[in-house]
């Protein structure tokens, strides 16, 4: 299945945390899109590894995804090495991206940088003709997706581009909201966490006004890159 955009994240919920309202306008507007997770986030204080599974198959589902897989690598531990990469790789050549998604490049959690890094890596391996993977026993076709982009997390990076997602707020929210055991719940006996307050909450979403009121709409999502974003002319701004 040859996918338009695949989004990778170092543990399930980055991706809704970061670019779930993004992805969910681009599956509105009719493109493919898939999301791999590296980690099963079983370090994660509240909820297990089966709880994460099954709230992030709910939250693909609502974001309605073409696919979703993960990767099984040691959370907290996986490292950008070619073990690492060579897995990544496949995925790549699997799905076929134009555009794949990645963690923020720096981050409070250690996994995020670490997984922007080895996405990005592997996205530049994959398209190399001497490095052979295969899955099923069948060799993968060389691949390069044509753009890399890097989401914003728990810090305040400075966005390179914004995209306006006014209108897909809820779906993000809702998305996001499927992992029941990691966010805020006042019923809750697991211990707190920084993600797990009232605060974090909203900071979903007060965190996209405000980067849409920097752009005259109601709320946006912001990405960095890694090399210049070209347009065809100065009327495709905004």
């Amino acid at each position: 299945m040859k996918l338009d955009i695949l989004a990778f994240g170092a543990h399930p919920d980055d991706v809704e945390l970061s670019c779930a309202a993004t992805i969910a306008k681009e599956v509105a507007n009719g493109k493919r899109v898939g999301v791999v997770d590296l980690t099963r986030g079983e370090l994660g204080t509240r909820g297990t590894a089966e709880t994460r599974a099954e709230e992030a198959s709910a939250a693909a589902a609502v974001l309605g995804l073409s696919i979703r897989e993960n990767l099984g690598f040691a959370d907290g531990f996986f490292i950008n090495d070619r073990e690492h990469q060579m897995e990544v790789i496949k995925m790549i050549r699997k799905y076929q991206p134009d555009i794949v998604l990645c963690n923020a490049i720096d981050d409070r959690h250690i996994d995020h940088g670490k997984g922007s890094t080895l996405v990005s890596d592997a996205c530049f391996l994959s398209g190399l003709l001497k490095i052979e993977t295969e899955i099923d026993g069948k060799p993968q076709q060389l691949w390069r997706p044509k753009l890399v982009y890097h989401y914003i997390q728990w810090k305040s990076i400075e966005p390179d581009f914004v995209v306006d997602v006014s209108e897909h707020m809820d779906t993000k929210v809702a998305s996001v909201l499927a992992y029941k055991t990691q966010f805020y719940n006042p019923d809750s006996k697991d211990p707190q966490t920084p993600i797990s307050s009232q605060n974090f909450t909203d900071s979903i979403t007060y965190r996209a006004r405000d980067l849409g009121r920097l752009i005259g709409v109601e709320f946006a999502e912001g990405f960095t890159v890694e090399r210049f974003v070209a347009v065809d002319s100065l009327f495709d701004l905004k």
